[in-house]
């Protein structure tokens, strides 16, 4: 008799792992659902007004005029003009002076460094004889006596200036032929300017002695007065002067000699080592002038 299958031993259950908590999951936010263009309305953005353009010109005009200017805004706009005007003014003139010079031959320009020198030197040699005087009347034991001498010796300088005194010396005649009547007395006054600037001490035109109130004039006929006094051509000018001095001044380009030979006159120059001024004039007494007191 065959023995009864014994059974299966089985083997004991494992215990059940204790069961894992979930971990705590944050909440996600739902994410936004793309919505469709056509479901949302777009809201439309209303249309900018027209610019007024005339209107901002006509603000920006009513701000610029009538200007509102303070008083001292005016002071200060009336020199910046008046600068302005003396300096277009210089220019201007120096502009001239130097158009003038740059035309000038190389000769021409060596004359007139050379006449600005004599002037320099001149002027020199006036301000070293007034420091002599003056020294001389300081240092002198008789002041009195020296102030006499020097006081003779000064009215004998006015004498000769004012045309009551005879005068020799150095010099030069310009002779002046006009046979066409072409010489004004505008000429003639500018030849009497540009030889007192060239250090002229004593001057006479004909038989006519020049001095500080001189006047020319022309005559309706032809010809010209000077002092009242009518004067023929040929013009003769007798100058006592340093003669290196007045006769590069003559002719500079531009100068005197220049002008008279533009209107058919001819000018001669002649140097010497003495001339003679002896026109004398009367001197009259004074109807208004005054002597100011110190």
């Amino acid at each position: 008799m065959s023995e009864p299958e014994s059974e299966p031993e089985h083997e004991p259950a494992p215990a059940p792992a204790p069961e894992a908590k979930p971990e705590a999951v944050p909440a996600r936010e739902p994410e936004p659902q793309p919505q469709s263009v056509a479901e949302e309305p777009v809201a439309e953005e209303p249309a900018p007004a027209a610019v007024d353009r005339g209107a901002g010109r006509r603000r920006l005009k009513a701000a610029l005029w009538p200007p509102r200017l303070s008083r001292g805004q005016l002071v200060v706009a009336l020199l910046l003009f008046s600068l302005g005007l003396a300096l277009a003014i210089q220019v201007r003139s120096t502009n001239d002076h130097h158009s003038q010079l740059r035309g000038a031959r190389q000769e021409d320009l060596v004359r007139i460094l050379d006449e600005l020198d004599s002037r320099q030197q001149r002027l020199q040699q006036e301000k070293a004889e007034l420091e002599q005087s003056l020294a001389k009347l300081e240092n002198s034991s008789n002041q009195a006596k020296e102030a006499q001498e020097q006081t003779r010796k000064k009215v004998t300088e006015l004498g000769v200036l004012a045309g009551t005194v005879k005068a020799t010396g150095p010099g030069i005649v310009l002779t002046v032929d006009d046979p066409q009547g072409q010489v004004k007395a505008d000429m003639l006054l500018d030849t009497l300017q540009e030889l007192r600037a060239a250090g002229a001490e004593a001057i006479q035109i004909n038989d006519v002695r020049v001095v500080v109130n001189t006047y020319f004039t022309d005559v309706s006929g032809g010809g010209v007065q000077i002092d009242g006094k009518k004067v023929s051509q040929p013009y003769r000018f007798t100058v006592v002067g340093n003669p290196q001095d007045l006769t590069p001044a003559l002719n500079i380009p531009g100068g005197v000699v220049r002008t008279l030979e533009s209107h058919q006159a001819r000018a001669t120059i002649s140097q010497q080592q003495k001339v003679v001024v002896d026109a004398l004039v009367d001197l009259k007494t004074p109807q208004y002038a005054k002597p100011a007191p110190k």
